[in-house]
């Protein structure tokens, strides 16, 4: 049986996330936890995460969980939903500029378009249904079509430093 950790760091969306998983996942057992301990035991991970990122990476640090992050992102199946995929890369420009747990060299970066091709004021943050393309064969996309959309809600963008680790990307505006 999958042993589902879904890391709570006070800043999550967690029961939004939980749900989802049991709907997707109905002979998996997951735990909503901050215990470095059962996120270290569990067979797979969820990273989810809501608002800033400085209180994000110091919540990570008193609770002592960059540690275990770090690790098991390295060596388990490990999914970084907003907040928590933006903390994977090595910095972000929220707040100033935050060192963030550096699991994938590159930045994340705030929208600095202003105005789509034709002219019309973009808005930020980015809210809305986009087409998702996946960049190769990966086991995040079974059963999902080419082209799917989800939602999005954000003001910021991962810009990893290696297309390699990119199992997807999204234009905003979308073409």
């Amino acid at each position: 049986m999958r042993r589902i950790a879904v890391i709570d760091y006070g800043m999550g969306n967690l029961r939004s996330v939980s749900k989802a998983l049991e709907t997707v996942s109905k002979q998996s057992s997951i735990k909503i936890t901050a215990d470095p301990q059962v996120i270290q035991a569990a067979s797979h991970i969820v990273f989810p995460g809501v608002g800033a990122i400085r209180d994000c990476m110091l919540e990570l640090k008193n609770l002592e969980l960059i540690e275990v992050i770090t690790q098991v992102a390295r060596e388990k199946p490990f999914l970084g939903i907003c907040l928590g995929m933006q903390a994977l890369l090595s910095r972000s420009e929220e707040n100033s500029g935050i060192d963030t747990l550096n699991i994938f060299p590159g930045n994340v970066k705030h929208f600095d378009i202003t105005t789509d091709r034709m002219g019309q004021r973009l808005k930020v943050p980015h809210m809305g249904w986009n087409k998702v393309k996946q960049t190769y064969k990966h086991p995040l996309w079974n059963n999902i079509e080419q082209d799917s959309r989800f939602y999005f809600v954000h003001s910021y963008f991962a810009s990893p430093d290696s297309d390699d680790v990119i199992a997807g990307t999204s234009d905003y505006p979308d073409s």
